[in-house]
């Protein structure tokens, strides 16, 4: 069901509703598309919409509730996201991050973040990348390898939806930190990048297994974060039509759940390994 609040929020010389869903951000996102809510208004768990569309959107169907009433809504469908997860504080968080593992080239840091809040990303955005460093931070006891770390950094510093994003990653890395560091470790970060082209390493690959199961940690997402995270991908290729794009991601669900195992680390398995095997074949199901 979808909520809206009374036009109470001031800026830019009006008042702000919120409107939000207390199943899936996808219907909140559908809701929004067909009555005209550009996608520009959407803050990560609700629209923010001005006065002048509130009556429009209660007479679609919106639930117009107090702005107390909408706050505990939200809260309790679990699609609330935590305050450290909004852009300002996922920027300032991931600014000390970098400076604690690269405290001399606080420049490159910079530059990384830039391209992690570009405006076409939605997923693979500046919170995925500090979902991957807190995953690492669970496997590792806040003691992951340097280059995991950087590779973690680097795996989608190039997003563009293509084949070749991986790829790129990897040569960025390399250019990045072609004498910052030693030779070997910037290959070993190189490698690691390229190896979330496949999420495969080898079984004595430790390195490979910390990394990939960290960034394949939110396919053991609780179902809201997990509807979150379809709802970002399909965003991330929304120039893809419906039909290839449930095509396309069908068969990416299905290499996830071919991945023998899905996830390397004993610790990985126990925090995400049942859940996202009921995560993808549930989605498995309703593409088909």
């Amino acid at each position: 069901m979808i909520f809206i609040d009374p036009p109470f929020w001031p800026a830019h010389g009006t008042v702000f509703s919120h409107l939000i869903s207390d199943a899936s951000v996808a219907e909140l996102h559908a809701f929004a598309a067909a009555n005209e809510v550009t996608e520009r208004a959407f803050d990560l768990d609700h629209y923010d919409v001005p006065e002048r569309l509130y009556a429009g959107l209660v007479a679609a169907g919106a639930v117009p509730v107090s702005g107390k009433e909408l706050a505990r809504t939200l809260v309790a469908s679990g699609l609330r996201i935590k305050a450290k997860y909004r852009v300002k504080s996922v920027a300032s968080v991931l600014e000390k991050r970098w400076n604690s593992l690269m405290p001399e080239e606080p420049g490159l840091g910079v530059s990384l973040l830039g391209r992690w809040n570009e405006p076409h990303r939605n997923y693979h955005s500046a919170t995925h990348l500090l979902a991957v460093l807190e995953a690492l931070d669970l496997l590792t006891g806040r003691s992951a390898p340097r280059p995991v770390a950087l590779a973690a950094w680097f795996h989608d510093a190039v997003y563009n939806g293509t084949p070749s994003d991986e790829e790129d990653s990897a040569v960025l890395a390399h250019m990045s930190l072609n004498g910052l560091i030693a030779a070997d470790e910037v290959a070993e970060v190189v490698r690691l990048v390229q190896l979330t082209a496949t999420h495969s390493p080898s079984s004595e690959d430790t390195a490979g297994h910390l990394l990939c199961d960290a960034d394949l940690a939110i396919l053991g997402a609780a179902p809201a974060e997990y509807s979150r995270y379809l709802a970002g991908v399909r965003r991330d290729y929304a120039h893809v039509p419906d039909g290839d794009f449930t095509k396309g991601r069908a068969g990416v669900v299905r290499q996830l759940l071919a991945l023998k195992p899905m996830f390397h680390t004993q610790r990985g398995r126990d925090l995400w390994a049942s859940q996202a095997q009921q995560n993808l074949s549930e989605e498995l199901g309703r593409l088909s």
